[in-house]
């Protein structure tokens, strides 16, 4: 459905730190620079960080998360850690499974340097 995901930025070296360290947890390769962008490419599609064209600061959009696909629990930590060690911050839950409509999940919640939310999540396979 998609072809990319991007979000705007306001340190775009600071964020390829995050990003790198945080995707890398789920084996994707560092960022690939392009002007003012930097691009990261997985089997699922690409997720990209960019300085904003029209000059203005980014921020965050309310209410908005991305989720990535994670495959164990511990990638789930890894991938939290990462961000928290790089300039993330925790929200929501502690990283851990939840129960819902959909099933069980195990699910972390942070923001990036610039506020976007961000989710890693595993979906255990059904007994």
């Amino acid at each position: 459905m998609f072809s990319h995901v991007m979000v705007g930025v306001n340190d775009l070296e600071v964020s390829k730190q995050f990003y790198d360290a945080l995707l890398g947890t789920l084996g994707v390769a560092p960022g690939l620079a392009n002007q003012n962008r930097y691009f990261y490419r997985g089997a699922g599609g690409t997720f990209a960080i960019s300085t904003p064209i029209n000059g203005e600061p980014a921020n965050h959009g309310n209410g908005s998360t991305i989720g990535f696909v994670a495959q164990s629990p511990e990638q789930v930590e890894a991938f939290h850690a990462a961000g928290v060690a790089h300039g993330g911050t925790t929200c929501e839950n502690p990283p851990g499974f939840r129960e819902g409509p959909v099933g069980r999940l195990y699910l972390a919640y942070l923001r990036d340097p610039d506020g976007n939310k961000l989710c890693a999540l595993y979906r255990p396979p059904k007994a």
